[in-house]
């Protein structure tokens, strides 16, 4: 026996169909333990962690290294909210709190997360954005004597990648629309101010790129050293872009001055001002496989609630003796 469908049945099975295929993906991205996998890495992040729950975090982590006697650690912290809750979407600050007391309690991480299955990705997700900006460093700062001093400590030791004593503005800008060349979404995070404002690098890192892109103009990109970070700098000064002697294959210590805002870019001609508004264009690419630096399985993060964190720790310049460069005031040194 044979069925004849008609257009109008065909068209409902195959909607219901897909329905049931999409429903299962849909409602894990929503909870947060159905991040796409191919089972090797990572191929979706969606960081929607809030300014105030990275710094109640960032403040517990900080505090149980310096005055408790149980370590915490903020990406776990962090992680652990999510995957209990699906993400930050509903946020409370009990919620970080009561994962803190129980670690404080002697429970360890691992029972914590035993039934919490979306842990591990985002303990790997989240860890891909944040480790390595909190730990030991040392930074030089003058004594009451004026002498320089140093003393290593524990804490926030990336920086803002704006330098100390520059204003600017912004807003939660990631995902707006952009025209040039085809639409498309923005995916990083615009810091506007004045021409010439010295850019600084968030993190240690390698240098992976320093040259004219027709989008971002010159532009500056540096991996972080465990690979998974690669941050980037654009629409920088036109004539002079970047800090002396920068190039590719460089390494640079957090808190060096990397170059200077501008407004070049969207253009196929190099060193030309195309953009309207003076910005520095900061993005934070997650690369979990080398496949997915460039092409079209790029992870670009927002970073606007972590750019207002790294506010509280900017890096002090001063002019260099070429008397064109800025440099840093102080130097860091990190375990």
């Amino acid at each position: 026996m044979f069925l004849v469908w008609s257009r109008r049945a065909k068209l409902w099975f195959w909607g219901v169909a897909a329905l049931c295929l999409l429903l299962p993906l849909t409602a894990g991205l929503l909870a947060g333990r159905g991040a796409p996998t191919d089972g090797k890495y990572i191929r979706w992040v969606d960081f929607d962690v809030p300014y105030e729950a990275l710094d109640y975090a960032l403040s517990l982590d900080i505090r149980s290294h310096t005055e408790e006697e149980v370590p915490l650690c903020w990406v776990d912290l962090l992680a652990c909210v999510a995957a209990r809750y699906g993400g930050f979407q509903n946020y409370q600050k009990s919620q970080l709190t009561a994962v803190a007391d129980r670690l404080r309690g002697g429970e360890s991480l691992e029972s914590i997360t035993e039934k919490l299955t979306a842990f591990s990705y985002y303990r790997e997700a989240y860890g891909a954005v944040l480790d390595g900006l909190v730990g030991v460093f040392c930074e030089e700062r003058p004594s009451e004597n004026g002498e320089m001093a140093q003393e290593w400590v524990y804490g926030l030791k990336a920086f803002s990648p704006i330098a100390q004593g520059y204003y600017y503005n912004d807003y939660d800008d990631f995902g707006a629309s952009r025209s040039y060349g085809y639409r498309r979404r923005h995916l990083g995070h615009d810091l506007m101010g004045s021409v010439g404002t010295p850019v600084i690098a968030v993190e240690s890192g390698v240098v992976e790129a320093v040259g004219w892109n027709t989008y971002g103009g010159w532009r500056v990109g540096i991996r972080s050293l465990d690979g998974r970070r690669y941050y980037y700098y654009a629409h920088l000064r036109k004539d002079h872009p970047y800090a002396a002697d920068l190039a590719v294959g460089q390494r640079v210590t957090a808190g060096d001055v990397i170059g200077y805002m501008g407004r070049t870019g969207y253009s196929t001609t190099e060193n030309v001002n195309n953009i309207d508004t003076t910005h520095l264009h900061f993005g934070l690419q997650l690369i979990f496989d080398e496949s997915q630096k460039e092409g079209n399985n790029e992870i670009w993060v927002d970073v606007y609630a972590l750019t207002r964190l790294l506010y509280r720790h900017r890096s002090a310049v001063v002019r260099a003796e070429n008397g064109k460069d800025f440099v840093r005031k102080f130097a860091v040194l990190e375990k």
